[in-house]
């Protein structure tokens, strides 16, 4: 049985102005194996924020049930759920130190003080934050406040670890850092843990799987490899990364493959795990990355309308048969940037290629 396991979870609000009712998590379901990150991912409103509530027992559910371990633990208040909270704002105490910060909640335990001082040198140790023991907090840097966080969180020794969009407030570069930390110590450990956030980077980078959710609704749950790369939808295939979506027909089913019409060409891409039918309209879903410009050959011929030299890439839009494609460029071979209305040729990688339903 799953570690943690969120059953046909539902939450509703009382809509605006008292009328109606908004269901913000819509039949949820989620299983979680003990030690594993999860990462609930999707745009503002979504629904990802309440689902973490909900697990952390800030929320009651509407219907369904949170069962931890294999016991439902709908009712019970977020004391009581052996599980921690990383805030997005750190919600670290001004008037304590570092030390007295980490060791607050083991206070209330009434541990003693010196099992106290062993737990928060190992937890202090484990986020390098040693020697910064009596600083006070605005003396910390942005990233320190929140290994600090991450401590208190942790010394307690949770069943599971949640976190709400925790490195949204500090720097690119410092949320950089940061979410490697975040998944070096969530593997030393082996904490289960769930992890909010909308920036696709950090889940892809933090995470074992991920909860793609649109409109409280769950859109897709896999590996970040098997989102990327098979999206289940079009929404999904859209929010992660980017993404070119081409008109297509299906002519044939070939075993593993799929012969299809798109753009005056034919090609053959993988087959889905869905139902297709010769002579179906479909979607051809194309990474920019998986398209390769060149000067000569390939299936098809474009106008380039733009290009950008960012360095480690080149991007370009570039007309084909009345549709404009996003392409990025990453081999560093190609020093040549076409310039707007420039004819190039295309290459599709037909191997990188996705179906969806129309």
């Amino acid at each position: 049985m799953s570690f943690l396991l969120l059953e046909n979870l539902v939450k509703e609000f009382v809509g605006r102005g008292g009328e109606g009712k908004v269901r913000a998590v819509d039949k949820a379901n989620i299983s979680i194996e003990q030690g594993e990150f999860v990462t609930l991912l999707g745009p503002s409103g979504c629904g990802k924020t309440t689902t973490l509530r909900l697990i952390a027992g800030f929320e009651f559910p509407t219907e369904g049930r949170i069962i931890l371990d294999g016991e439902t633990i709908n009712d019970l208040p977020p004391n009581q759920r052996d599980m921690a909270m990383v805030f997005q704002s750190y919600a670290i105490f001004p008037h304590l130190n570092v030390f007295e910060n980490i060791a607050y909640g083991l206070k209330i335990r009434r541990l003693s003080g010196d099992t106290i001082k062993e737990k928060v040198r190992r937890v202090l140790e484990l986020t390098e934050l040693t020697g910064l023991e009596n600083r006070a907090p605005n003396a910390l840097s942005g990233g320190q406040q929140q290994r600090v966080a991450l401590a208190r969180a942790l010394v307690m020794e949770p069943k599971v670890l949640l976190m709400d969009e925790p490195l949204s407030n500090l720097d690119a570069k410092l949320r950089e850092v940061m979410r490697t930390e975040i998944r070096r110590i969530q593997q030393t450990l082996g904490i289960t843990s769930v992890y909010v956030t909308h920036d696709q980077i950090e889940a892809m980078t933090l995470s074992d799987r991920i909860v793609v959710m649109n409109q409280g609704r769950i859109e897709q749950i896999g590996p970040p490899p098997e989102i990327y790369r098979h999206p289940r939808t079009t929404f999904v295939a859209d929010f992660i990364g980017r993404a070119n979506f081409v008109a297509a027909t299906v002519r044939s089913l070939n075993g593993g493959s799929v012969t299809v019409e798109a753009l005056g060409q034919v090609l053959t891409v993988p087959k889905p795990d869905r139902t297709l039918q010769a002579g179906q309209a479909v979607k051809m879903v194309i990474r920019p990355e998986a398209i390769e410009v060149v000067e000569q050959g390939g299936q098809y011929r474009g106008v380039v309308r733009w290009a950008s030299y960012l360095g480690s890439v080149i991007e370009y839009d570039i007309e084909v048969a009345g549709q404009s494609l996003s392409i990025v460029n990453s081999d560093p071979r190609h020093i040549v940037i076409h310039p707007a209305g420039h004819e190039v040729g295309l290459r599709l990688l037909e191997e990188c290629a996705y179906i969806l339903p129309d």
